[in-house]
């Protein structure tokens, strides 16, 4: 590290300052922790420049359900699209930011998208806010806009995390050759989700000190491929149930249809999902100033019931009542949730519920459910 840069002063004179190494790893993580913007996100995204929220600073990852941290990871950000980006920081002094970075980025990605509970990470956050004296509803609202709704940012996070669209990002003072090539391979290959590496350098003189931020790995052929996906389209009716159509068959739609009716009928607010590939369509109900998940349905011809949302709001917070929600699931033919499915998102084919029997079932399940939500 031997570069320099200079600033030109009021005054017209030219002030040098020479690249320094980071004191320790410690120092690069705190300036990440309190400086989220050196991660550079207009660099990432020009058009629609990345802004961060701080979840945790060193957060356990499991490597199976309910387990406690096997390994921790640096940092864990979401952008403004809830999109989780996880962070791993090392100096260019340490070795292990060649090549044994990656297969420990890895498996915080392989195992975080399938065992961070959503509830615990917005816990995470909520006391990380409490520290620091600050209410957490507002920290989100300021990163998704006043229009913006609190609680189906989470639950989009929740979403991104079980479709795999997470960024990982690998931060240094300087990436070195080796890793750089594997980032710029890997991110080509990869999609939804994204590789990348950030070097922030840092420069020192004249009681100064500049933080210059570079992104790594963003190739034209990366680009290409991610860019064409086209970009957010918001859903509606008649576009939702043309894609169920097309992707899923006419039988699938129809039951989409028929929920959407349904829902009308129950006076159930319509949350549109604005996905590029993939539409969505969540059943809320509205009651006593609070929102409630009912399930959601999918261009995959799925129906996502919404277990672990459920949890955290009142009457559904008791296990008892999401297990004979489940219970009356069950009684449809080819339907089986376990014990362990109502504290999570789970998913139901469509055509699952095709059969009128079947669907008045499905329908006069969350008919109670609904019912007792607005008795309590």
């Amino acid at each position: 590290m031997t570069g320099r840069i200079f600033i030109l002063d009021e005054g017209g004179n030219l002030l040098p300052m020479s690249e320094e190494p980071y004191d320790s790893e410690d120092l690069l993580q705190t300036l990440l922790a309190d400086y989220p913007d050196l991660l550079a996100g207009d660099q990432m995204n020009r058009a629609a420049p990345r802004r961060w929220l701080l979840i945790r600073r060193e957060l356990g990852v499991p490597d199976h359900q309910g387990g406690g941290g096997r390994w921790a990871l640096d940092h864990l950000f979401v952008d403004q699209e809830a999109v989780p980006t996880l962070v791993e920081v090392k100096r260019s002094t340490d070795s292990r930011v060649r090549r044994e970075v990656v297969g420990q980025m890895l498996d915080y990605a392989a195992n975080g998208v399938v065992y961070w509970p959503i509830d615990e990470l917005r816990a995470r956050f909520e006391m990380q806010c409490e520290r620091e004296q600050v209410d957490p509803e507002q920290r989100v609202q300021e990163l998704i806009g006043e229009e913006g709704d609190v609680e189906r940012f989470w639950q989009q996070v929740k979403l991104n995390l079980q479709s795999g669209r997470v960024r990982m990002v690998f931060v240094a003072d300087e990436i070195p050759p080796e890793l750089r090539r594997i980032i710029e391979f890997l991110n080509e290959q990869t999609d939804p989700a994204e590789m990348l590496g950030v070097e922030v350098r840092r420069y020192a003189g004249e009681a100064l000190t500049t933080l210059v931020p570079r992104v790594i790995g963003q190739t034209a052929e990366a680009q290409q491929r991610k860019g064409s996906a086209g970009p957010r389209r918001d859903w509606d009716r008649e576009s939702l149930l043309a894609e169920i159509g097309s992707v899923k068959g006419e039988e699938a739609a129809a039951v989409a249809g028929r929920l959407l009716d349904w829902a009308a009928q129950q006076r159930l607010r319509l949350w549109w999902g604005n996905g590029a590939k993939l539409g969505s369509c969540f059943f809320q109900l509205d009651h006593d100033d609070t929102k409630y998940w009912t399930f959601s349905i999918w261009t995959t011809g799925t129906i996502a019931v919404q277990f672990g949302m459920m949890q955290n709001r009142p009457v559904f917070d008791d296990a008892t009542l999401r297990r004979e929600l489940a219970r009356r699931l069950n009684a449809i033919p080819k339907i089986s949730l376990s014990e362990a499915d109502i504290n999570r998102s789970r998913s139901i084919l469509l055509t699952r519920i095709a059969p009128e029997a079947a669907f008045r079932t499905f329908t006069e399940t969350f008919e109670w459910y609904i019912e007792r939500i607005r008795s309590s």
